[in-house]
């Protein structure tokens, strides 16, 4: 079995980390260069930096902020936020990003994810996917754009595998609903989505102990799971939620 990776995540407003709660209610969490080489330094597998208010704004991502983050660190970074065509793309993988997560425009112009696949290959589109259950008792989720702001109409299992096949070759899927929460991984909607494509699946939204990590990964096929709140706020490291994954069992690196 290939290692589970521990991925921390750096929300971007104004040029600062910032976390909330299903995506309301956002706090100040420091300097995106000084956490993200808090980070590195704990051996995180991987770094995903999100400009969550560039769609919105309808402005790129801060490439200049990439560029300073990519110079402090040592580990794979991908970078998502107010990208719109596949030259935002290459000026993003220039500043130093690995990968770059789309969302909003990919929603809007699908073929976006192809035109990007062909030019530098699958394994540097990552589609982010935000989604919000449609229903109290569904078993349906909503893909939201904007930073959550916008619901589309579309259904997040059939986004995925439409996404994927054009050639998206990571997904990256935040609950809206456990979102800064701390009760868990949403676990019935990552099981689905790692049960509709055949690419890594990220598990984002609700991590509060180092149980939840546990449960993601032992209760879905979850390739990563991805947290803020508890990293940020120094509830925990990243060294201690790898420690307590081996010694339960799962794959990790050390």
């Amino acid at each position: 079995m290939l290692a589970k990776r521990i991925i921390p995540c750096l929300d971007i407003k104004e040029g600062r980390v910032v976390k909330g709660v299903k995506f309301l209610g956002l706090r100040d969490a420091g300097n995106p260069v000084e956490v993200a080489k808090v980070y590195d330094q704990q051996q995180a597998d991987e770094l995903v930096f999100l400009d969550i208010t560039a769609s919105v704004e309808h402005r790129k991502t801060l490439v200049a902020l990439v560029e300073d983050i990519a110079k402090n660190i040592f580990m794979p970074f991908t970078v998502g936020g107010g990208i719109r065509d596949t030259a935002d793309i290459r000026d993003l993988l220039n500043a130093g990003a690995e990968k770059v997560s789309v969302n909003t425009q990919a929603v809007k112009f699908p073929d976006l994810i192809e035109e990007a696949a062909a030019k530098f290959g699958s394994q540097c589109i990552v589609l982010a996917v935000d989604a919000k259950r449609v229903g109290a008792r569904s078993c349906a989720w909503e893909v939201y754009i904007n930073g959550g702001r916008t619901p589309t109409g579309l259904d997040t299992i059939e986004w995925v595998r439409k996404a994927t096949a054009l050639g998206a070759g990571e997904v990256l899927l935040t609950s809206m609903d456990y979102d800064g929460t701390k009760d868990g991984y949403d676990l019935e909607l990552t099981r689905s989505v790692c049960d509709a494509v055949h690419v890594p699946v990220i598990a984002s939204g609700g991590a509060g102990s180092l149980e939840h990590f546990y449960e993601v990964f032992a209760k879905t096929g979850a390739d990563a799971a991805l947290a803020a709140s508890i990293f940020h706020y120094q509830e925990y490291t990243v060294r201690q939620v790898k420690e307590y994954l081996r010694d339960k069992g799962v794959p990790v690196r050390l």
